[in-house]
């Protein structure tokens, strides 16, 4: 739930009093309206970073190829596909369509209703009475308002009408595209000392990747879908009343919701299991699937504060005219928030570099512990724990090239840097002539020239050397 938020970055006194509901993943939203293309590569880079998905399971992810699918080129079902065909043929506005805005209105009407009772025994088990279904089909189809509260209709007739209408949505409600990544989500599992793979569920790790691949499905369906495991959820939770537990729940919906359309139980004979207890899974733990992971908060956030561009008043909504007199100390305050996130986020790689390290040196000996530390020992500066981080060499400071510089270079031996306030107020240097280059080249260079040579023309050029030197120090004073 969105927390309040009663801090007001605000000089306006008419909006101190108000409260203000502060959305954590405001900015994780504004990136995915504004640009999807960026979100949806930020988002899937760590879904791969989570779960191995091929090259060709990944360009089904990302919507570049059509999914290939269990059953897909058996007679059976080409058979179901023509058969929903012909069903589909008399769609209405509502079921049998594809998942729209307006549908989601009419079927929330369904969920609210079944919010209140929850308590109905066998509650998505049992089947209502069909002349009931068929009446409330027809009205929600139409787009009429319905009295569900009058008691004309049962629990058990609502609960039955919202399984049928995800069961013929043209695609299951995660999609086709997503159904081999669930899959992978499902063989995420935790690991032994030794590295060897266990086969106890990493809930961390499948919580976390469901929630990146809940950021990617389309918008209608990641709302009905909140709306659906919410609700899921809340009849588990009443499982001493209504006798469905998770699991229970789980297999009456994981066929419309997850499993791919007009295959039979034949082709998933392999994966029903896996994809049951996938299901099982969403409802347990729906209260924290749909909070998107705090480094895609962090990442969206600094896209949008962290970079120079200019924010709309959109971004920053209670900013007026007279929060100027904020601007300095919030530039303040974004720099160090600048500076503890590289800190924490360099001493998190470091930490997990030497946990792998340990890790690798704990395993047993084999061919892949040899290949591993053969890495390490070739990125020993990069990867070894507690090396430390070559640093850049710091930028030589470059030498001025205008002539009053060359003459401090080559007449005072020692050049005077100082600092000038204003690049604006320097005077352009001025062109060197073909008199004062033979001066110079006279005059000679102490640090350059040998002490006989100097000795020899010494009594020559001290005179001039020195009138030299006057004139154009006292010329080139305004530029020192």
């Amino acid at each position: 739930s969105d927390a309040i938020c009663n801090f007001v970055i605000c000089n306006d006194s008419s909006l101190r009093s108000q409260p203000i509901i502060f959305n954590p993943d405001f900015f994780v939203e504004k990136l995915r309206h504004e640009k999807p293309e960026v979100f949806t590569e930020l988002v899937v880079s760590n879904i791969t970073r989570l779960i191995d998905l091929p090259g060709a399971e990944l360009a089904q992810l990302m919507g570049e190829e059509d999914p290939k699918l269990p059953g897909a080129n058996s007679t059976a079902s080409g058979f179901f596909r023509s058969l929903m065909s012909l069903k589909r043929k008399e769609k209405g506005v509502v079921f049998g369509s594809p998942l729209t805005e307006e549908g989601i209105a009419q079927v929330s009407q369904l969920i609210e209703y079944l919010h209140k009772n929850l308590r109905a025994e066998g509650l998505f088990r049992v089947p209502g009475n069909s002349i009931r279904q068929q009446i409330l089909k027809d009205a929600l189809n139409s787009g009429t308002d319905i009295d569900l509260d009058s008691g004309e209709f049962h629990s058990n007739d609502v609960a039955t009408l919202l399984k049928m209408f995800l069961g013929e949505l043209p695609e299951p409600l995660l999609t086709h595209k997503h159904f081999h990544a669930h899959l992978k989500i499902a063989d995420l599992t935790l690991f032994d000392e030794k590295g060897n793979k266990t086969s106890t569920p990493d809930k961390e790790r499948q919580i976390e990747a469901l929630q990146l691949l809940f950021l990617i499905l389309p918008a209608p369906n990641r709302s009905l879908l909140k709306l659906l495991l919410d609700l899921l959820y809340q009849t588990a939770k009443k499982q001493d009343k209504n006798k469905m537990s998770a699991h229970n729940l789980a297999l009456m919906f994981a066929p419309h919701i997850l499993w791919p359309r007009n295959v039979s139980t034949n082709d998933l004979q392999e994966n029903i299991t896996k994809l049951n207890n996938g299901v099982t899974f969403m409802i347990k733990h729906s209260q924290k699937l749909f909070k998107a992971p705090a480094y895609i908060r962090e990442c969206a956030r600094l896209h949008y504060l962290g970079s120079r561009a200019h924010t709309s008043k959109d971004d920053l909504d209670l900013l007026t005219s007279g929060s100027k007199e904020l601007q300095p100390l919030k530039s303040q305050k974004r720099s160090r928030l600048d500076t503890c996130h590289q800190e924490e986020t360099q001493q998190r790689t470091e930490e997990a570099l030497k946990e792998l390290f340990r890790h690798v040196h704990n395993m047993p000996d084999s061919a892949k512990k040899k290949k591993l530390i053969r890495q390490f020992n070739k990125h020993s500066t990069a990867l070894t724990p507690g090396s430390d981080v070559p640093t850049s060499p710091a930028p030589r400071r470059t030498r001025s090239r205008s002539f009053s510089g060359l003459i401090k270079r080559k007449v005072l031996g020692t050049p005077v840097i100082l600092e000038r306030k204003s690049r604006d107020a320097t005077p352009e240097p001025e062109r060197v002539s073909k008199e004062n280059v033979h001066l110079l080249q006279k005059c000679g260079s102490p640090a350059h020239m040998s002490q006989a040579k100097l000795k020899s023309l010494e009594g020559r050029k001290e005179e001039s050397c020195r009138r030299m030197r006057a004139h154009l120090l006292s010329k080139d004073s305004s530029s020192l």
